[in-house]
């Protein structure tokens, strides 16, 4: 099961964090925001595909591909029976167990600080845009 999200870069992406990778629906980003990869995004956790968002919710595992021009970085992670996936607004992957209602992967191998450099200066641009592709196995 997959499904893509869209989503677009913002001057202040940093791509620093160690424990997680966000992408939001906002469309302004602050530096505090070590963790955000992208704005805009076409979905939040509340409107990935049902079928998708019924297979995160068990014990699976989940491959997340964030594909940004001819680039590619491949993280991999876990569903969880206790994900909600309920927010409007973010998606968050997260090295952690820990689970709100952001979250859409947790135990994942790695984190927004391990995100090629060659990516995240491509993300600095507005105009560039990104899928974070989803699929759970």
């Amino acid at each position: 099961m997959q499904d893509e999200v869209i989503f677009y870069g913002h001057p202040n992406v940093q791509s620093f964090h160690g424990r997680t990778v966000e992408i939001t629906k906002e469309e302004h980003l602050t530096l505090k925001g070590d963790c955000i990869i992208g704005v805009r995004a076409s979905k939040a956790c509340s409107d990935i595909d049902e079928p998708l968002r019924k297979r995160l919710m068990t014990d699976c595992r989940v491959k997340i591909e964030i594909l940004v021009g001819s680039l590619a970085y491949e993280i991999v992670g876990s569903g969880d029976d206790r994900l909600t996936l309920t927010n409007k607004h973010d998606i968050v992957i997260r090295k952690t167990n820990f689970v709100c209602p952001r979250t859409l992967s947790v135990k994942c191998d790695k984190a927004s600080s391990d995100i090629s450099r060659e990516i995240v200066e491509l993300l600095k641009d507005p105009a560039t845009k990104g899928v974070f592709r989803i699929t759970a196995e």
